[in-house]
């Protein structure tokens, strides 16, 4: 499940051109309404292909997002071929450009960027959607069974933590690309995951994973003259491997120590 996100982010191009087709616009609008409905479609046929097909979930997820992707492939070179269709905007993103995007007034006041505008929204409405569902997101995620029994949806509860999913990875695609997106959905959880057991505090440790991989990468990326992006996935993997090495839980070198203490 931890690929969904980069799923999402191949699948969503037959969304991108559609939204074009219907509109014969460019803006980022519609391009990302368009993104958004395909992302959710992904996420309903990767589901329906595990459950209903019988195909195992990493099968179904290639299948999906391959058969997607060529779709749009085919819709570029058969309806947009001669057209500047810059599906770059939505799928690799950039975010030294974000500053320059900006929400002008029409009197001319700049309320800042609009990326971040966009971002900010959401980020309010994934934090009201895990602190509300809390309880059912946490049942349904690590005993189905039970959560079944007391009568909470478990097909309901997947479909809207997959719905935020795609939210948070469409929306972030302008800004960040894909590539980032991948990056932050699997590296913070993951490196949080090796250093506590506390599922609350893995939250909290995994955002804070992020916020120091953000900044680090930037300043890397300016050392460095180099991709803010790339930078940034680099830091995700750094943080990864320090604690795969050094975490006092589950750390490598710290339980082959423990070993040859116990050893002696």
């Amino acid at each position: 499940m931890a690929m969904v996100g980069d799923a999402i982010s191949h699948a969503v191009l037959p969304g991108i051109v559609i939204a074009f087709m219907l509109t014969g616009s460019r803006d980022t609008i519609p391009m990302l309404i368009g993104a958004g409905l395909l992302g959710v479609l992904t996420t309903f046929l990767i589901e329906f292909f595990h459950r209903f097909a019988r195909v195992q979930a990493d099968a179904a997820i290639g299948v999906t997002f391959t058969w997607l992707f060529a779709i749009g492939i085919i819709l570029i070179s058969v309806f947009a071929g001669q057209v500047d269709l810059d599906q770059d905007c939505v799928l690799y993103g950039e975010i030294a450009y974000v500053p320059l995007d900006l929400i002008i007034t029409e009197g001319g006041l700049s309320l800042g960027p609009r990326t971040v505008w966009m971002l900010s929204v959401v980020t309010l409405l994934i934090g009201a959607f895990v602190v509300l569902g809390y309880k059912e997101l946490f049942l349904t995620t690590f005993d189905p069974a039970f959560a079944a029994a007391i009568g909470i949806s478990t097909t309901l509860w997947y479909y809207l933590l997959m719905g935020a999913v795609s939210l948070t990875t469409v929306a972030s695609f302008e800004s960040v690309g894909s590539i980032l997106v991948v990056a932050f959905l699997v590296a913070p959880p993951a490196t949080a995951y090796l250093l506590t057991d506390d599922f609350k505090t893995m939250l909290g440790i995994a955002v804070g994973l992020g916020i120091l991989a953000s900044f680090a990468g930037y300043y890397l990326a300016v050392w460095m003259d180099g991709s803010i992006a790339g930078a940034i996935a680099t830091v995700t993997g750094i943080e990864f491997l320090l604690a795969f090495l050094f975490s006092p839980t589950h750390g490598k070198l710290r339980r082959q120590k423990r070993v040859q203490v116990v050893g002696h």
